[in-house]
Formats: C-alpha cells, sequence, structure tokens
C-alpha cells in the first residue's frame, strides 16, 4: 500500500536565499549562449561555478547571419570563451582543451581539423589554437587577425579593438606561417609597416591599421 503523500505548508519549506538568484543567472547565461545541448552546457556551467572558474557563457547573443547554417559550430562568442577559460594555462593538455570544446556543444570534428593544421603533441600554445581558430572564422589573413584582435581587445564592443604589437605579430607571423604562401620578407614588411603605427599609439595595433592596407599587397 502505497505510503499517503506528505503534505507540506508555506512556513515549512525553505528556499535558500541565494537559489533564486542562480537561476536567474543561469538562465540569462542559457539564453545568451544559446547551447545546442542544454543539458550538456548546464553541467559545465554549474560545475564551474562551484568552481569558481570562468563560466561558459556568451558575453551576449550572437545572431547567426542570413549565410550561415544553425549548425556551423566554432563562433567569435564561443572561441572568446575558451579564450577566458584557457589563456591564464598558457600551455594547455590536449584532453582539456577537447573537454572544454565539448562542454560548448562544439563539434568534436571542427577540433580535429583545427587541430591537425599544426604539429602539435600532448600539449598545445593557447595563442597557436586561438590562432587557428579565427583562421577558421576569418577565411583570409586579415580577417582572421580582426578576429583575433575583437576577441584580445579590451577596448569595448565595436571600438577600436586594440591589441599589443607584440601579440599582433605573434600571431600574424603564426598564421601566415601555416599559410605556407606568403614569403617571409613580405611578412616581415608588413609588420614593419605596422610597427610604425604601433609605435605611434603606444604600442598598440588598431583595426584600421591593417584592414585599411591595399589587399594586393597583404
Amino acid at each position: 500500500m502505497p505510503l499517503p503523500e506528505t503534505m507540506f505548508c508555506a512556513q515549512q519549506i525553505k528556499i535558500p536565499p541565494e537559489l533564486p538568484d542562480i537561476l536567474k543567472q543561469f538562465t540569462k547565461a542559457a539564453i545568451r549562449t544559446q547551447p545546442r545541448d542544454v543539458l550538456q552546457w548546464a553541467a559545465a556551467y554549474f560545475s564551474a561555478l562551484s568552481k569558481g572558474e570562468p563560466l561558459p557563457v556568451k558575453e551576449r547573443i550572437e545572431m547567426p547571419l542570413a549565410t550561415e547554417k544553425t549548425d556551423a559550430g566554432l563562433t567569435p562568442g564561443l572561441l572568446k570563451i575558451l579564450h577566458k577559460q584557457l589563456s591564464p594555462k598558457g600551455m594547455v593538455n590536449v584532453a582539456e582543451l577537447k573537454e572544454k570544446w565539448k562542454h560548448l556543444c562544439l563539434p568534436e570534428e571542427q577540433l580535429k581539423a583545427i587541430l591537425q593544421l599544426d604539429d602539435f603533441g600532448e600539449e598545445v600554445e593557447w595563442m597557436k589554437v586561438l590562432a587557428l581558430g579565427c583562421s577558421v572564422l576569418g577565411g583570409s589573413l586579415l580577417s582572421s587577425m580582426k578576429h583575433a584582435c575583437e576577441i584580445l581587445t579590451r577596448d569595448p564592443e565595436g571600438g577600436a579593438a586594440r591589441v599589443p604589437f607584440e601579440t599582433f605579430s605573434f600571431l600574424y607571423s603564426y598564421l601566415a606561417s601555416i599559410d605556407g604562401e606568403m614569403p617571409e620578407e613580405k611578412t616581415e614588411a608588413f609588420l614593419h609597416r605596422i610597427k610604425e603605427q604601433a609605435d605611434q599609439q603606444t604600442g598598440m595595433v588598431l583595426l584600421r591599421n591593417f584592414l585599411t592596407q591595399p589587399s594586393t599587397l597583404f
């Protein structure tokens, strides 16, 4: 015989005072991030929250372009999440990278294709993975650098997207070497021109410094 259902009055039910805000923030985060697998993403969200780690949450909703597929995979917003989570480590274990990638419900095949672009071992330099991720998003070298600057900058969205010349130079040189079609002297000449401008801007590179360069030359 089933036990009678226990009835509680409102005075007997104690709701943890922090619960409403936790659920509110979680709901807002889910709406901003739009994960393909809500349960998988939620597990990663609360795991990071409990450990005090950067949350797998986009800063804003990304509206897909009309030409994009709904299952396109990596986006600037998701790559920025990975950067916040992994950049403090510098060198990242591939197993951890795969775990973070999975938490964002990204296709495993896409990460595999990215890692195959270079001769990585069990550990990878995060900034190189970031650069390769930007190349997937960008399609061209300068477009890739635009994505990188917008992810790395501390400027507000829509601003100059400034980054230190040293960072810009490292990413540009790396992507140019991976591409393999640009002569080294051409890369050096381009970076020399960029440095001349950066030296007049407290060592910072702005988007306009390279997006206005003649595409036939760079």
